[in-house]
């Protein structure tokens, strides 16, 4: 029986082949007539491609449908308290979290591509609106959501997905951890009840602990991180009650934030019930408007205390955040599609564009900016979702948490919020590439590094912008000095000189390349050919022709043959006929290329070694 992997291809006897003809194909490629029996896998039509819940909603289970029911209640449990810990973390009240939440897993639903994404209140996002909107309306704060999903609708409509390739990972890393960092540094004050303006000294801070919220913190940060270990607790015997216990407290160390913060709250409304809120010691967070959020337009012109704010003084409140906070929304978000997409097939246009239409249909309902949370995104992994259906689950139960709960937001212990918070983003920070990339790549240290600096002395955005510039710079550095290997090499009984880029290779890096050659034939005397492998040349233009005709004119003057290796035929006319010494050939080369060489150079010097 032939072997089923056996990919050789046998001529029937009424099949006629094309015949080899080295003249024509110097490689032996064939063209091959059972070619025309295969064709491209159809594409999806555009409607099935930006509504993405078409080309999946019908071949949708009753097992997907059980999987994505548990995913989304447990998703929701863990939006809930940090949706409103990350409106504290802004400088919002409680329900602006949880409006984000609500509009960003529903939209999600019929756009998204990947079913672990949770799009909803981040840290990151948090940090931003808190740095372009402190001390300002919450009006200013709507729509700089409204034009941070415009600005990503229209990078998805365009197709800009490519520009997150130009994001290094080391930057990204570094980014991650800085923001994490940043945020856990901000919460400290609030963990310990600490109430100073602007960064206080150590003095300042040990002085102004306030001990009932330092120890409601401190305990809450403790059980969060004791509670985060029962999902990795493992059992010696395997059985069905083992496995059930092993599933309860996986349930528990998920629905951990929840439960925290819905235990402290209780305490604090049965103390208050029995006596009264000012007897409470520790600090709680602020009353919450009831009910659900109306559907209006973004605020574009408002009035505030004595002022009136337009749309363009708005803008001009906003400043570089009407550009940075949509490009640091894209790029987290689809470096968490691309950690969890399978076969890592990602259309990052298309994550562009349904982050940006979350942002706009959030505005309408008076959320702040929103991105993927990659902790959500890992709960979701954990939780067995299948397809983005989950978030309707998770919206539903935000959607009760509003309707609902919130007369009891109040009763939030605000230490209990910066506890969530730190828990949550402390596990983000990660120092491993410090070592790994000062062993094996110092250019990529120098970026990790710089960027994680910049990012806790100077703010996230402005160490991404210098993680972008510095790697923008080695890129260019690169292009201007591309890497070349030079050897001594022999075909027959000929020795040449081989030349070969070992990158690609643009009109910036010709001169590099003529240095190269230059360098080669002053080294060997110009005592032998030189083979030039033009492979690498990209988007070859004048520059490139202007280069080797100049080459080709100081290799003639010492008699010797300089020879375009495989240099395409479209651009094989664009070289003078005077120019008798620059010789054409293919890879790989071959003895009669250079006495073919020898012939057109009428005897200038001799080619055998």
């Amino acid at each position: 029986m032939k072997d089923r992997y056996d990919l050789r291809i046998e001529a029937k006897e009424d099949e006629a082949y094309p015949m080899k003809n080295d003249s024509d194909n110097r490689n032996g490629d064939v063209a091959l007539p059972i070619a025309q029996n295969y064709t491209k896998p159809k594409e999806k039509s555009l409607l099935a491609r930006r509504l993405y819940i078409l080309s999946w909603i019908g071949s949708y289970e009753r097992e997907k449908g059980m999987s994505d029911l548990i995913a989304g209640i447990t998703l929701g449990m863990t939006i809930i308290p940090q949706s409103i810990a990350y409106a504290a973390l802004a400088g919002l009240s409680s329900e602006y979290g949880l409006y984000s939440a609500f509009m960003g897993s529903i939209i999600y639903v019929f756009f998204g591509t990947i079913p672990q994404v949770s799009i909803g209140p981040t840290s990151l996002m948090a940090l931003l609106t808190l740095q372009y909107c402190s001390d300002k309306p919450v009006q200013i704060v709507i729509v700089l959501a409204f034009m941070a999903g415009l600005v990503e609708l229209l990078m998805g409509v365009f197709r800009l997905g490519f520009i997150v390739n130009f994001i290094p990972s080391p930057v990204t890393k570094a980014f991650t951890s800085g923001t994490a960092l940043i945020v856990a540094l901000v919460q400290m004050k609030t963990l310990f009840g600490v109430k100073v303006k602007g960064i206080p000294t150590p003095a300042e801070f040990w002085n102004n602990i306030k001990v009932p919220d330092a120890i409601v913190g401190v305990t809450c940060l403790v059980v969060l991180l004791l509670l985060r270990q029962l999902s990795s607790v493992n059992f010696k015997k395997k059985n069905e009650t083992t496995r059930r216990l092993k599933k309860l407290l996986w349930y528990i160390s998920i629905s951990r934030n929840a439960l925290v913060v819905f235990v402290l709250s209780f305490i604090a409304y049965m103390w208050i019930k029995k006596s009264s809120i000012e007897a409470i010691p520790f600090s709680l967070s602020s009353k919450v408007t009831s009910g659900l959020p109306q559907f209006k337009l973004p605020p574009f012109s408002f009035e505030s205390g004595n002022r009136t704010y337009g749309f363009f003084d708005i803008c001009s409140e906003l400043g570089s955040g009407l550009i940075v906070v949509p490009i640091v929304a894209v790029l987290a978000n689809v470096a968490i599609a691309k950690a969890f997409v399978k076969d890592s097939q990602l259309d990052a246009s298309q994550e562009m564009l349904t982050l940006g239409l979350c942002n706009l249909a959030g505005s309408f309902f008076s959320a702040m900016p929103t991105c993927g949370a990659f902790t959500r995104s890992a709960v979701s992994q954990a939780s067995g979702v299948k397809t983005p259906m989950a978030g309707i689950y998770t919206g539903i139960i935000v959607f009760s948490a509003l309707s609902i709960l919130t007369p009891y937001f109040q009763y939030i212990p605000k230490s209990s919020l910066s506890a969530v918070l730190i828990a949550a983003v402390i596990f983000m920070v990660d120092f491993s590439p410090f070592l790994n990339l000062w062993k094996n790549n110092k250019k990529d240290f120098f970026s990790w590094t710089g960027c994680l600096v910049v990012c806790l002395v100077a703010g996230v955005e402005v160490g991404l912008l210098y993680g972008i510039v510095l790697n923008m710079i080695f890129v260019l550095l690169r292009l201007g000095n591309p890497k070349v290997d030079v050897n001594l090499k022999q075909c027959d009984s000929v020795t040449y000189v081989h030349i070969k880029p070992m990158s690609d290779v643009y009109f910036s890096g010709a001169d590099a390349i003529r240095t190269e050659i230059r360098s080669a034939c002053i080294l060997y005397r110009y005592d032998f050919p030189v083979v030039l492998d033009c492979s690498r040349f990209m988007l070859f233009d004048a520059t490139f022709i202007e280069m080797l005709n100049a080459v080709a004119k100081e290799i003639n003057e010492q008699k010797q043959i300089f020879v375009l290796q495989s240099l395409s035929e479209k651009h094989k006319p664009l070289f003078p006929a005077a120019n008798s010494n620059i010789i054409f050939a293919m890879d790989p080369l071959t003895v009669d290329d250079f006495m073919t060489a020898e012939k057109k150079a009428n005897g200038n010097g001799s080619l055998m070694a």
